[in-house]
């Protein structure tokens, strides 16, 4: 029972330190955005995926910023990994009332887990690819019509990006943790995907095709 309670509360320290990180990354691309349109020449700046210290070598690398401070250096590499904070589009957009249809958690806490699918006009947000995972595998538990499916979305876990589910690539159980655990943490692009499997210990990367019920079983401890 100690156990339990201890994993429990620590599971709440992790999810409020994973929304105040991303309120923090969002203050920050937006004051990089504002140092790369003053301090920097924007044709030279690269195309930079993966974390901040690897985009940072990046941008001293191109020698398209002259005379950064450290943070201000720090800014416009977040600037760089989120993107404009005015491409909003580029985002999922979550209404504050949707709800996980598999876990019943309120999925716009959580902008960097969050995923979408629709099917026959309705629209149903996950906080985890896990999670939506599960309700596209497991027919006996939500029963519906897969072939009606016109749309399923993903977040790119850098950028928060959103991603056709069948073309991103997915960091399988790191030691990283989203909101239910342990994560397939969606990627848009391979690079990415290598990176932040190599800094937090993932299992294997996977595409959407090879996701099989025995894999998402296995996040939650079950092995079948």
């Amino acid at each position: 029972m100690l156990k339990i309670i201890f994993i429990a509360l620590w599971s709440i320290v992790f999810l409020f330190a994973d929304q105040s990180s991303a309120i923090k990354a969002m203050k920050l691309a937006q004051k990089g955005e504002r140092i790369a349109k003053v301090m920097c020449d924007q044709s030279k700046l690269p195309q930079a995926t993966g974390t901040v210290e690897t985009i940072k070598k990046e941008i001293k690398a191109s020698l398209a910023c002259r005379h950064l401070s450290s943070s201000k250096l720090e800014a416009v590499a977040y600037y760089l990994q989120q993107g404009s904070v005015k491409e909003k589009s580029r985002h999922l957009t979550v209404p504050a009332d949707a709800k996980c249809p598999v876990c019943g958690m309120f999925v716009s806490k959580y902008p960097k887990w969050a995923a979408m699918m629709k099917h026959d006009g309705k629209v149903y947000y996950f906080d985890g690819v896990k999670d939506m995972m599960k309700y596209y595998i497991f027919d006996g538990d939500f029963p519906y019509d897969r072939t009606h499916i016109s749309e399923m979305i993903v977040s790119d876990y850098y950028t928060i990006e959103e991603i056709p589910a069948k073309k991103a690539f997915y960091v399988l159980d790191a030691d990283v943790f989203g909101p239910m655990g342990h994560e397939l943490i969606a990627f848009k692009d391979k690079k990415s995907a290598q990176t932040f499997m190599a800094e937090h210990h993932g299992k294997a990367i996977v595409r959407f095709d090879e996701i099989t019920d025995k894999m998402v079983m296995a996040l939650d401890g079950i092995e079948q």
